[in-house]
């Protein structure tokens, strides 16, 4: 029962819109799932929080952690995004795989641990907002009011394998600044000819660190924009970097030496998605290693972002399928998930 009235959340969910800044009614949808299994909890803005029956604050606290806003729907979809049709054992819709059925799988491990006596872990689960634009009003807002968390799980699409370690990420915007003109006119201070020489350096970046579970650090030069009409020589280029950061280095490093290096003025948005990792010898992933989980990097960004302890990133659904058309999770996903939630707490609970 447990288990199919996750995935009917899911289907209700799914229903409802849920953009990011948007997620009042998802909110106020999952609120009935704690007040049918009379579970108190705790709503700041859309953000919802419970801890377990039996929370003692002189024990290690483990949150349980996943998101409920979605990205819009990309113009590709076939189908209607809000409609959670099951076919074929394939649950379609909006936000199913991204991280709706992680969330819901969450949903139903804490509720079957909920009334456990005498855990070796307090368990808090935080069903978050603003995930997908790593908000305000995320996870990272609410950590000031909660009690010191020890471990976290965030559930996010990895097929149930052990994501012990995710990239952290730094956009940064550039500016190549030059002379305006008319373009019938002489102009050795054209910033769109510098354009090369700042590309070449972009390319020539090198970050000798390399990460044994995340690789490299990864610079990819996502968008140019300059000039506005065919006669005037723009004075400005905008560029933006990308920068996935490795557990080799702090944000605050790759900007000091992406500021150094390039030979246009750049300025980093936000240094607070950092990298995040988890021993490979904790007794969390030795755990999931029993179940035969793969451990593995990955290079999406998630909550993890906003937490200092160990965290682990595992969850149904696959992360390829994220913010593609006609997005889908297949219900044995859902239910295998559960299982496996609840049977890797078993072994350190």
């Amino acid at each position: 029962m447990l288990t199919q009235n996750a995935i009917t959340l899911l289907q209700d969910l799914i229903r409802i819109e849920s953009f990011s800044k948007n997620e009042g009614r998802t909110a106020d949808r999952l609120e009935q799932w704690f007040d049918h299994y009379k579970i108190p909890f705790e709503r700041k803005d859309n953000n919802l929080w419970a801890f377990n029956k039996s929370f003692d604050p002189k024990k290690p606290t483990l949150l349980l952690n996943s998101h409920h806003d979605t990205v819009q729907p990309n113009q590709a979809y076939t189908r209607d995004p809000f409609d959670p049709e099951i076919i074929e054992g394939k649950l379609y819709g909006l936000g199913s795989n991204d991280a709706g059925g992680s969330l819901v799988s969450l949903l139903a491990l804490f509720t079957h641990y909920y009334e456990m006596p005498d855990l070796n872990y307090n368990l808090l689960m935080v069903a978050s907002a603003e995930e997908e634009i790593a908000g305000d009003k995320s996870l990272r807002s609410l950590l000031s009011s909660l009690p010191k968390i020890d471990l976290a799980i965030v559930g996010e699409p990895t097929q149930m394998n052990l994501a012990v370690a995710e990239k952290g990420l730094i956009v940064f915007d550039a500016l190549i600044k030059g002379t305006a003109s008319h373009a019938a006119h002489p102009n050795d201070d054209n910033p769109l000819m510098k354009l090369p020489k700042v590309i070449e350096c972009i390319e020539g970046l090198n970050f000798d660190k390399v990460s044994p579970v995340l690789g490299p650090v990864k610079v990819t030069l996502t968008q140019i924009d300059a000039g506005s009409q065919h006669n005037v020589v723009p004075s400005e280029v905008h560029l933006v970097l990308d920068v996935r950061v490795n557990e080799c280095y702090t944000n605050e490093s790759i900007k000091s030496i992406i500021e150094a290096e390039l030979p246009c003025q750049v300025k980093a948005r936000s240094l607070n998605l950092e990298s995040s990792s988890i021993p490979t010898d904790h007794p969390l992933v030795i755990a999931g290693k029993k179940l035969g989980r793969k451990t593995y990097g990955s290079p999406t960004l998630s909550d993890q972002a906003a937490l200092k302890c160990p965290s682990l990133k595992i969850g149904p659904g696959d992360s390829t399928r994220s913010h593609s058309a006609d997005e889908y999770i297949f219900v044995r996903e859902i239910e295998e998930g559960i299982t496996l939630y609840i049977d890797l707490l078993k072994q350190i609970l």
